[in-house]
């Protein structure tokens, strides 16, 4: 039977007054999350100390990663919505991170061997069109579990993300840890068990899913089988492109243009004004999340390579460092929910746009604030630890302000026949910024440099550039925020029942995660 023919209903119990099967939903992607986090957090170090990369070299292959990571998620979910169903396509996506972080264990000997640097690219490959399949339709079957009008849904969502974020923080808490203090292999391996405990998870709790995530209509083994090689066909694609990052990088300004232009197109020739307002409302607001995510994605690229070298860390390992974002969303996401509905009830709740800049000046204060404090401490001294804290709290509140209220001012601005396409173009901008964020931490690590210091000027120079750049590019978002706003015609925004569904999902999951 189809989901949509299925009952909503509650037989099979409730925790806290949700379905269970919210309940396996948050574990396996807290597992998932946990995998993925963990070997985010060691992958720039294992580039540069175990396979001998050049800071330039494995700062673009770890942004080429991250940006396939974010582009993957279309194919896995056109499928999905149309043949395979999200539960099917949850577990095979599961199926290929499992495998994939199992490859990553497979470290050789380290340095430029061919053959086993050739199974690295194919673990990468395995995790990211693993995680196009699930992260693509995890979250959709939160959503199948309750009725289009029930209240439950947004604490429901809220319930969710804390998963997210509980499995990074563990994730990159445990497997940084264990992996540069023991081996990489073990904290590879750690990130895999991890995936493997989200599969069982998943699976068997199959039936406390009440039948949700199901294919839209019957489907043969045949087509399911064939739509599996299609995955397995994105993977050897992946690997290739993986080692070819410059392709990455082309596909995403070719591809990425035409997006832009298509959906233009459609709001300048086929919108009544006010859509078409809102629109460009939508667009701008995408292409100052690049930026933002540009320099964001620093944490687990050269930020991270910065606290290993550069950063009085008392012998606690740097990939560690990397769970403080997490860490920082527990504590300030109920804080900025609990702000931002104190001020709309004084009708003095800033704009998503002025949020946005507020965002971007955070993300580049980050960096002042660390340039100044090594600056401050020495050139030839080890910055002290609090400036590794002071930047990822402003990083996280600049978060708050931009990757939350984006999701919710995309399904706001968008008309309902547009809703997918706007949503798959703000996760298209959050690739262009990964990607970018590899090209900006290739430039930080530099070319045949000698010694610390050098390093550490250059370093600390491009953090300047960036940081400046982005306080000014917040700066002139405030100051533009008021005609943004009135692009978006807030005052007569009516709902649908499309519309008010769908926003329903996603409409402030302040816990959210970047292209989560």
């Amino acid at each position: 039977m189809a989901t949509a023919e299925l009952p909503h209903g509650d037989s099979a119990g409730t925790i806290l007054g949700h379905p269970k099967g919210l309940f396996v939903l948050f574990f396996a992607e807290m597992w998932e999350r946990f995998s993925y986090y963990g070997m985010r957090a060691l992958l720039i170090l294992y580039l540069t100390k175990h396979w001998l990369f050049s800071d330039g070299e494995a700062g673009v292959i770890y942004g080429a990663y991250t940006a396939l990571v974010y582009i993957t998620p279309v194919l896995g979910g056109y499928l999905a919505d149309k043949y395979l169903g999200q539960r099917k396509a949850v577990v095979f996506g599961a199926v290929l991170l499992t495998f994939g972080h199992i490859l990553m264990g497979v470290e050789g000997d380290g340095g430029q061997d061919l053959a086993v640097l050739n199974v690295f690219w194919l673990a990468l490959a395995f995790i990211i069109v693993g995680s196009g399949f699930l992260k693509a339709n995890i979250s959709v079957i939160v959503g199948q579990l309750y009725p289009r009008t029930d209240t439950r849904r947004d604490p429901a969502y809220t319930i969710f993300y804390m998963g997210i974020n509980l499995g990074a923080f563990l994730g990159s808490l445990l497997c940084g840890y264990i992996g540069e203090t023991y081996g990489w292999s073990y904290g590879f391996g750690l990130a895999g068990f991890g995936m493997f405990l989200g599969l069982i998870v998943f699976t068997r709790g199959k039936p406390l899913l009440l039948g949700r995530g199901e294919p839209p209509k019957p489907l043969g083994k045949g087509l399911e089988w064939g739509l599996y090689a299609v995955g397995l066909v994105a993977v050897a694609v992946a690997w290739w492109m993986v080692q070819n990052q410059a392709v990455v990088g082309g596909l995403l300004g070719i591809f990425g243009g035409i997006l832009v232009a298509y959906v233009l197109g459609i709001a300048v020739f086929k919108l009544p004004s006010e859509d078409r307002d809102r629109i460009f409302a939508a667009m701008f607001l995408i292409f100052v999340s690049i930026v933002f995510w540009a320099l964001f994605e620093q944490a687990g690229n050269s930020l991270n390579l910065f606290t290993d070298r550069h950063v009085d860390r008392s012998g606690v390992p740097a990939s560690v460092f990397q769970s403080l974002n997490a860490a920082y969303i527990f504590l300030l996401a109920p804080l900025f929910a609990w702000l931002w509905t104190a001020l709309g009830k004084k009708g003095l709740e800033p704009s998503a746009p002025f949020k946005f800049g507020l965002g971007v000046i955070q993300v580049g204060l980050g960096f002042l604030v660390l340039v100044w404090g090594a600056q401050a401490s020495g050139m030839d001294a080890a910055v002290p630890v609090i400036f590794i804290f002071l930047i990822y709290l402003l990083h996280t509140t600049g978060e708050l302000c931009l990757s939350p209220v984006g999701l919710s001012a995309m399904n706001r601005l968008a008309p309902a026949h547009m809703a997918s396409l706007i949503m798959g173009t703000w996760f298209f901008a959050s690739a262009t910024g990964n990607f970018a964020a590899g090209l900006i931490s290739a430039a930080a690590g530099g070319e045949g440099l000698e010694g610390a210091e050098a390093g550490k000027e250059l370093v600390l120079s491009v953090y300047s550039t960036v940081g400046w750049y982005a306080m000014g590019i917040g700066a002139v978002v405030l100051v533009i925020s008021p005609l943004i706003k009135k692009l978006m015609h807030l005052d007569t925004l009516k709902d649908d029942d499309t519309a008010a569904a769908d926003g329903a999902d996603e409409a402030y999951p302040v816990a959210a995660r970047p292209a989560e």
